[in-house]
């Protein structure tokens, strides 16, 4: 073919191709990593949770709500196709680090999801600075800095014991124990507690005014601070602890000499897969949490149907908050156009409106970036064979 009529027809070639959208650019846009004019492309999501240690059972739960979320999306967020690449964070900061730093430098993600531990978030977050990712986290976020890009769907640490602190105060007749764990997490969740209900008026039993601090993880044996709480006076106990440590404190109170001492507690003590732990141990258990399977709303009935298709039980906040977490994702990496750059995830985020949630309608505050929502007074009871955490009242509605 002589060359002129080779390249006329290669210039009608082009134009039919361009016609028809299928450019090379177009074609390497579908295929790639989100770029190009062409079908929303591949994007990575890395998703770090606890599974292994003390909160294995927390972290499977948030990994399992994000890939529900996934699944009954074809797999895909705002239109793209998602690689979803989960790491362990284990018990905190000297595994979270690594893993983190893996999926932001090596896996090169567009987003940072989960993370159990307010210890690990406060560990990894320099990392997640300096990447310039944003962060979406799935469970209890301790005070940071700079929130610019780092987002929460479930709470602060310290929402909860301020949300139950007020009832707590109007209900006990009487000073109150504060115990929980030497950590992070359970500083914050200790003094969200501690401090609304001297706020409100109430007092602690505890002999120097101050919470009581368990070592974790290593603590398994409770019975010498049942001594101690039973010395005190306390007429009630308010406390943080889940996974493994929720199942030890709680079986080992009920078999106690303090077992008739009204228990409150922060509503991990006694959800998912700790309660089928505890059994009977758990009943009549306080708690407060932003979330109960048995709320009536549209959208928790078929978030509770599409969970029980695939899992045992019912689901739990944790599974829920991650959930929300995908979803926030789906809207945002939508309305970040084409290439859904870190940058532009972040600024989409940003002006998100009103999240449709199985915990009920809400939506970010504009300056800590965690939800303005409804908390729920919970109690275990009986429901059918089983015990559940029911919900008996509804508590404050907390964001800043």
């Amino acid at each position: 073919m002589p060359r002129t009529t080779r390249s006329r027809h290669r210039r009608a070639l082009l134009a039919g191709l361009l016609a028809l959208g299928l450019t090379t650019a177009s074609a390497s846009g579908c295929a790639g990593d989100g770029g190009g004019t062409g079908s929303p492309g591949t994007i990575k999501i890395g998703l770090l949770a606890s599974l292994s240690g003390t909160y294995q059972a927390v972290g499977t739960e948030i990994r399992d709500g994000f890939q529900l979320y996934l699944n009954n999306h074809d797999g895909k967020l705002g239109g793209h196709k998602i690689e979803l690449i989960v790491a362990d964070e284990g018990n905190g900061a000297p595994t979270a680090v690594p893993a983190a730093t893996k999926l932001i430098k090596q896996d090169k993600v567009r987003a940072l999801t989960g993370i159990v531990g307010g210890g690990s978030v406060a560990a990894v977050y320099p990392v997640l600075t300096e990447a310039k990712i944003p962060f979406v986290g799935s469970n209890g976020r301790p005070e940071l800095k700079d929130v610019s890009r780092v987002w929460v769907t479930s709470y602060l640490s310290e929402e909860p014991g301020a949300a139950i602190a007020p009832h707590v105060r109007d209900t006990v007749k009487g000073p109150v124990y504060a115990i929980g764990p030497d950590y992070q997490g359970g500083y914050d969740e200790l003094r969200g507690f501690t401090e609304a209900f001297a706020k409100a008026g109430g007092k602690l039993a505890n002999p120097d005014g101050k919470t009581r601090w368990t070592p974790f993880p290593n603590t398994t044996n409770f019975t010498p601070y049942f001594a101690q709480i039973k010395a005190s006076g306390a007429a009630a106990v308010y406390t943080f602890y889940a996974g493994s440590a929720a199942v030890d404190f709680v079986k080992q109170y009920a078999q106690s000499e303090i077992k008739d001492v009204p228990l409150y507690a922060a509503g991990f003590l006694t959800e998912g897969g700790v309660l089928n732990a505890q059994g009977e141990a758990a009943r009549n258990i306080y708690s407060v949490l932003n979330y109960s399977p048995d709320l009536d709303n549209a959208a928790n009935r078929s978030f509770v149907a599409a969970w029980k298709a695939n899992h045992d039980g019912s689901p739990t906040t944790y599974a829920m908050a991650s959930y929300d977490a995908a979803a926030v994702l789906d809207k945002a990496i939508g309305a970040a156009g084409a290439d859904p750059t870190p940058e532009k995830i972040n600024k989409a985020i940003e002006d998100l409106g009103q999240i449709d949630s199985p915990r009920g309608t809400w939506q970010f505050s504009k300056t800590t970036h965690s939800p303005v929502q409804k908390w729920y007074l919970r109690q275990v009871r009986q429901d059918g064979r089983a015990l559940s955490n029911t919900v008996v009242g509804d508590l404050a509605t907390i964001g800043g």
